[in-house]
């Protein structure tokens, strides 16, 4: 009868629509009572209701980012190269500090993704910012540990044929002992700050999701993103300008060497002690943000999923799913069997890789490849990596905002720049230089000796310290291990720079003589293809990054919106264990392979690298990336091959 309903009696679809009323009415209301000012306990100051707004978080969001971003991707790559040769380490056991912060991301990250996306969200960034801040003090204690950092003896410096050196090295594991007890300390800076950073990029970002609409989510998830990413960018700039200054700041006034010297090192572990009181002071603008910001559940009301239809989103609602930590199996399973979410994941573990790959050793490739300075290394890898990604960052989550773009076009504009970034990947082997001579590495002495012997006979009696690096530029532009190396007798200080004569392995008027003369360092490289590699490098990360938002907010649609938490920590899972972790030890371990140079110390036992083969590591970057690229293309058509959409969001 027209106008009357049965009580009793009510069709499938509609006892379907008001259970899912009753868990959304429940929701709401849940967010409507978590909603409250901008407050410290009972003290709520009028001025700052205006931070109560999701802007609000934004900002001090970003700027715990950048902070997270400078300390993690930024100093603690710079300092790699310092880092290797200060505590003898090599590039593969440097390789594994940098994954230590993935290390305890992947510890802590399904119980933090999966019990805070129905917590207090903010407070989680308090407990952030306070373990970033304690893992930057942890990891500048090597420094205050260690002895005075200390280079080649005077007395081994020129070549002596009277037998006056006092070769007397003794094999000890003593020195080997306290490398990895420094790595130890090392490793364990890094297990704190990844701790830190686990609810960042997975309960944070959710938190802005929830808290915006739909069409504005990818533009400030884009600026979220942009601004981590810039903090590399700072961590670059600063701690390059540290690396002037030499490492132990009381003794700067009595050593003799240059920043152009190799074995110049800089103040690596300032930045980290002033860092943490900085980043300590960000817990009191997060503590007093509510659970929900003003206007969410109006928000989450409006709200029109774009989740993969695979029958999870209605298990979601009917066992509401979340609340308790005994649903963890079922949630773990319904995202497993999410294939696009999958698909994406597997997109993002190869980006991963890469990006941390290259962040960890751009640097370090930069002061090989090009023959700059450490500081120089490290502003020109700023200059590479930083401007790209946030541009790239900023502009993905732009595009996506203007136009408007669903599930679907979002994955499609992540295959096209992947495309465009793969095609240039080639700029690491078209830009390479070639490697400088290097007497009794890669050349013999001037047609005596033989490569990879540093002796020879126009060095026979001078009973050089083969593990003291002092590499000196010889006239006939070869580099050599040291003066002694060379042949050297003599020594004139010249404007601060020392100049070495009377050099019997070099090479004068196309003949031995004893007028022969080397300065103090290698030889500048004759190789003007850096603006280059600078040029492209930059528009391969500006494509590179353009993906990553558009990725972030696709696995965001692609699950239920009770999931989204959770789903971006088991991402971040499969991107910590298959990306960022082995990813710095695999490019580790190949510009180990790379190195034509190592100090081997008294026991036999090699150390930190001295030179490496251009060609080689050039291949193994363009490899790396070309390698990584394909995969991520490969995820991500099949990510858009199996979506299916809900029947009223077909684009």
């Amino acid at each position: 009868m027209n106008g009357i309903d049965n009580p009793v009696y009510c069709s499938d679809d509609e006892t379907a629509i008001n259970r899912d009323e009753k868990i959304k009415q429940e929701t709401r209301t849940e967010e409507e009572l978590s909603e409250g000012p901008y407050a410290w306990g009972s003290f709520s100051p009028t001025c700052l209701q205006c931070c109560n707004r999701p802007s609000g978080f934004l900002l001090w969001f970003c700027i715990l980012g950048v902070i997270q971003g400078m300390l993690v991707n930024g100093l603690v790559n710079i300092s790699i190269s310092t880092i290797e040769k200060r505590y003898d380490l090599r590039s593969s056991l440097t390789g594994l500090i940098s994954s230590s912060y993935d290390i305890s991301f992947c510890i802590l990250c399904l119980f933090v993704s999966f019990h805070g996306q129905r917590g207090h969200k903010p407070r989680w960034m308090t407990y952030s910012a306070f373990m970033l801040g304690l893992g930057s003090l942890v990891f500048s204690f090597p420094h205050y540990i260690s002895d005075v950092y200390s280079f080649d003896s005077k007395k081994r410096d020129l070549c002596s044929i009277s037998g006056s050196h006092d070769n007397n090295d003794e094999c000890s594991n003593s020195k080997s002992s306290r490398s990895l007890g420094y790595l130890f300390i090392f490793i364990l800076g890094q297990l704190i700050m990844g701790a830190g950073g686990t609810a960042m990029y997975t309960l944070g970002l959710a938190f802005i999701d929830e808290s915006v609409p739909s069409e504005k989510s990818s533009l400030y998830l884009g600026i979220a993103n942009g601004m981590a990413v810039l903090g590399p960018a700072v961590g670059y700039i600063v701690g390059g300008q540290f690396l002037r200054i030499y490492i132990d700041i009381n003794k700067s006034l009595e050593i003799d060497l240059t920043q152009d010297d190799p074995r110049w090192l800089g103040g690596w572990w300032i930045p980290f002690l002033l860092s943490w009181p900085i980043v300590w002071l960000l817990t009191v603008p997060f503590l007093g943000f509510p659970k929900y910001l003003p206007g969410t559940a109006m928000i989450q009301k409006q709200k029109v999923s774009q989740a993969h239809q695979d029958g999870s989103e209605i298990l979601v609602k009917e066992k509401n799913l979340g609340k308790n930590f005994k649903d963890f199996p079922l949630a773990l399973k319904l995202l497993l069997k999410n294939k696009v979410f999958m698909c994406l994941t597997g997109a993002s573990c190869f980006d991963g890789l890469l990006i941390t790959s290259l962040a960890t050793f751009m640097p370090k490739y930069i002061e090989n490849q090009y023959g700059r300075t450490s500081n120089e290394a490290a502003l020109l890898g700023g200059l590479v990596l930083i401007p790209g990604a946030v541009v790239g960052q900023v502009a993905g989550g732009l595009l996506c905002s203007k136009l408007k773009l669903k599930c679907r076009s979002m994955i499609k504009m992540a295959v096209i720049t992947s495309t465009v970034s793969l095609l240039l990947c080639s700029v690491f082997f078209f830009t390479k230089c070639e490697n400088s001579p290097f007497a009794g590495v890669s050349v013999n002495y001037n047609g005596l000796g033989s490569p990879g012997n540093l002796s020879a006979p126009c060095n026979a009696g001078c009973e050089c310290d083969h593990s003291e690096y002092s590499p000196v530029c010889g006239e006939d532009n070869i580099i050599y291990f040291s003066p002694c190396h060379a042949g050297c007798k003599d020594l004139v200080l010249q404007n601060k720079t020392k100049v070495y004569f009377s050099c019997s392995c070099i090479s004068h008027n196309s003949s031995i003589t004893m007028v022969s003369k080397a300065n103090a360092g290698v030889c500048p490289i004759k190789c003007s293809k850096i603006k280059l590699f600078i040029t492209f490098s930059f528009l391969f990360a500006v494509f590179n990054f353009m993906a990553s938002t558009p990725t972030t907010t696709a696995t965001l649609r692609s699950v239920p919106e009770k999931q989204c938490p959770f789903a971006l920590g088991v991402q971040w899972i499969f991107i910590r264990l298959l990306g960022s972790i082995p990813g710095p030890i695999i490019l580790g371990a190949a510009m180990d392979y790379s190195c034509i140079l190592w100090v081997v110390n008294a026991c036999g036992m090699k150390g930190a690298c001295w030179a490496y083969d251009n060609h080689q590591m050039a291949l193994s970057l363009m490899l790396l990336c070309g390698i990584c690229k394909l995969a991520t293309i490969l995820f991500d058509v099949s990510a858009l091959s199996l979506y299916r959409p809900p029947k009223d969001n077909v684009t």
